[in-house]
């Protein structure tokens, strides 16, 4: 995991981290943060172990680190996080050292990820159907206080545990 704790450690990342923490500092509603992509990692992985086919676990866990990267470009902008994350994620990939970089394939599969996550499109690469299914399970509206006031519509919250 030494990739992906890379991508923990780059500056970009982390000023990314901060100022989307402080957007959602007050936020009630489902939040963005390290709990949040770790959580769609691990289901992400876990969905793949159970499929007997995937990427290979780094590349799962760098594209849910990178997937809501962008959320702060989106909260200030109005720019949809994918494609700002999008923007964000190759900037970040390409400039790791040397001894961590992801070759170009998983490069691109990582930013087709993050482009991908919020709508599944038909023909989905693997990586993008991961983690978008690992995105959307990782929500737990069955137990979120503020699922009254959420705007996501009834079929879309997952009001009992999905894996």
């Amino acid at each position: 995991m030494k990739r992906v704790n890379a991508i923990l450690a780059h500056p970009v990342y982390q000023k990314y981290c901060r100022r989307l923490e402080k957007l959602e500092e007050d936020r009630i509603f489902c939040r963005h943060q390290t709990t949040h992509l770790l959580d769609v990692a691990r289901i992400a992985y876990i969905i793949s172990l159970e499929e007997k086919k995937g990427p290979a676990k780094e590349v799962i866990y760098a594209a849910a680190l990178l997937h809501d990267i962008g959320k702060c470009v989106q909260y200030e902008t109005g720019i949809p996080h994918e494609q700002a994350g999008e923007k964000i994620g190759a900037e970040i990939l390409n400039t790791l050292p040397d001894e961590y970089a992801f070759s170009e394939k998983e490069k691109e599969m990582i930013l087709t990820a993050i482009r991908g996550h919020r709508r599944l499109r038909e023909n989905a690469e693997p990586l993008e159907r991961l983690i978008y299914m690992g995105d959307k399970a990782s929500r737990t509206c069955f137990a979120c206080p503020a699922e009254k006031e959420c705007s996501w519509s009834p079929e879309k919250k997952n009001m009992e545990i999905k894996v």
